[in-house]
């Protein structure tokens, strides 16, 4: 019933509660690095680096690349997503760039430009794996 802690000493972690917004209507320009879940439903230029849960509403849209542990994508991404584990594209999402994901769920309303890279492995070994292939086609030319 009472803590021998005082209110000082408690250590509270609030990204680990907490979702960062970012509302319609709104432009940001510059790259967002948050250890806690993130909505975007207005608009950014700039990179996600995030170690949670990634959240693009139907009306955002990303112009940059997407890192995060899981995502759901319902909006615009113009850039490089990368997701350890699921990468949710539904609705009526747009993406323009590569994925790499540890698993992809997709609803046939998705539009996709890019190649997927699903499963385990990391961004180097396929962007290793793209290399060894122009050269075998460089060779057999």
């Amino acid at each position: 019933m009472f803590s021998t802690k005082s209110k000082s000493e408690i250590e509270i972690n609030p990204s680990a509660t907490s979702t960062s917004l970012i509302g319609a209507g709104t432009t940001i320009k510059g790259d967002i690095v948050s250890h806690g879940d993130i909505r975007i439903d207005g608009i950014l230029k700039g990179n996600i680096f995030g170690s949670a849960k990634v959240l693009i509403g139907a009306e955002g849209s990303v112009e940059g690349d997407v890192e995060g542990q899981q995502a759901d994508i319902l909006g615009k991404v113009t850039g490089k997503i990368v997701i350890k584990d699921l990468l949710n594209l539904r609705g009526k999402a747009n993406i323009k760039g590569n994925i790499s994901a540890g698993k992809l769920q997709v609803e046939p309303t998705v539009t996709l430009k890019g190649q997927c890279h699903i499963g385990e492995g990391t961004v180097a070994d396929v962007v290793a794996m793209k290399g060894e292939e122009e050269q075998k086609h460089a060779i057999a030319k």
